[in-house]
């Protein structure tokens, strides 16, 4: 084998873990290639949130045993501990790595590394660094199938981070994301026991040059010392995620999670008191078992209402298993319904933030140059394009909003 393609499939933390295996596989010798088609070994990272992640996942390995049919190919991750039965079925696969043994993958796959590592020679598998700090959860969500395959909550200490930090920022990455599967229960399992808000200061203290981004945040743990080391240090990003699922207290009971509109308006209202040009996302889920029409606009009306600047809604999909699946579901046609909705008022809140931007000017990490055109993202999260003017550049620039398109905005790069 001479090149491997790693094909990921849902969260963030797959994200790191695919930047992980780039690196090691590199360091024993593998190039990586952008196209599984052409590869040698082709690595997929699954996911089984959905039933729709579950068809992806194996419409691709079906589709590399036609398109690719002389690559090794290795399936790991989530779909693999839920169940492994259904894809010994499928055609071309090599192996089979658990959720256990991920982060050994490339040894297990390779062999160990070679002596004298290459370091800095080491190609990025992309711009920004998505960094694993946590794993697991041991939480119940109705809903979820996540704890049964990923087990419980499992933190990588503090000072494995923290070096892990300094040697992107020496191998110039400009931002990483920390990310998890619940990530704000990172530390309770160290001993000494730590915390995100503990990790955020530490990280603080180092005065990198590196910008740090969170992933998905539990509104139940929105404590104050955590929305503090949000919004104080000058490290984070005002870019603030958070898993609300719902707003009706009687689905987010249904769902085996506590809280309600009044908790969540009120983390809400001050993360944007706090940092008030912060790009605020939430996930929600519509058609969860039992869902009303009354429950539903009870969602609504908190969403319109709310400084979210942006949602990622979900159509409730069962999950084999899990005590919500039990449940008579809501009609398929309904829940298609309630999904337009909020997807178009998402659009509308949104395009709405990104408008306050025009005529202002703001600093954006460049993320690519290609086609002449720079591609940057700025610290509230809003992609920005701007014409390339030759000039050179470092890892952000200054850029004059001029406009605001679909999903992002244009410019032009500022003297």
């Amino acid at each position: 084998m001479t090149s491997f393609c790693i094909q990921n499939f849902g969260c963030r933390v797959n994200q790191a873990e695919a930047f992980d295996w780039s690196e090691e596989l590199q360091l024993r010798g593998l190039r990586p290639e952008r196209e599984a088609t052409r590869s040698d070994l082709v690595v997929v990272n699954t996911c089984t949130l959905t039933a729709r992640a579950d068809r992806d996942v194996k419409k691709f390995i079906r589709l590399m045993a036609g398109k690719n049919p002389s690559a090794r190919l290795v399936v790991a991750g989530c779909l693999v501990d839920r169940a492994r039965a259904e894809l010994e079925s499928l055609p071309n696969v090599w192996r089979f790595v658990s959720n256990a043994d991920k982060e050994d993958l490339p040894r297990l796959l390779l062999g160990d590394a070679p002596q004298g590592r290459p370091g800095g020679d080491v190609r990025p598998f992309r711009a920004r660094v998505p960094v694993k700090v946590q794993d697991g959860c041991d939480f119940a969500c109705t809903f979820c199938i996540i704890p049964g395959v990923r087990g419980r909550s499992v933190s990588r200490p503090p000072r494995r981070v923290l070096e892990r930090l300094v040697r992107l920022t020496e191998r110039g990455f400009a931002e990483a994301v920390l990310t998890g599967i619940h990530l704000c229960s990172y530390g309770r399992d160290l001993e000494p026991g730590e915390s995100l808000a503990g990790l955020l200061r530490w990280a603080e203290s180092l005065a990198l040059p590196l910008k740090l981004r969170l992933s998905s945040l539990d509104p139940r743990f929105l404590d104050s010392p955590l929305i503090d080391a949000l919004t104080d240090s000058a490290a984070v990003q005002p870019h603030f995620h958070v898993s609300l699922q719902h707003a009706s207290e009687r689905v987010l009971r249904r769902m085996g999670r506590r809280g309600g509109a009044d908790s969540y308006s009120r983390i809400l209202d001050e993360l944007r008191a706090r940092a008030p040009e912060a790009a605020l996302g939430a996930d929600i889920i519509t058609g969860f078992p039992g869902e009303t029409e009354e429950e539903f606009g009870e969602c609504v009306r908190f969403l319109e209402k709310s400084p979210l600047t942006y949602f990622h809604v979900f159509s409730y999909s069962p999950r084999p298993g899990t005590p919500a699946a039990a449940r008579p579901g809501v009609d398929p046609r309904e829940v298609k319904k309630r999904t337009a909705a909020l997807r178009l008022l998402s659009e509308s809140k949104g395009k709405a933030f990104r408008s306050s931007f025009i005529g202002r000017t703001v600093e954006a990490l460049v993320v690519r140059r290609s086609g002449g055109s720079v591609s940057l993202l700025t610290g509230n999260y809003l992609a920005l394009a701007a014409p390339d003017d030759g000039r050179t550049l470092g890892p952000s620039a200054a850029v004059e909003v001029t406009g605001v398109g679909s999903r992002g905005l244009t410019g032009r790069l500022s003297d």
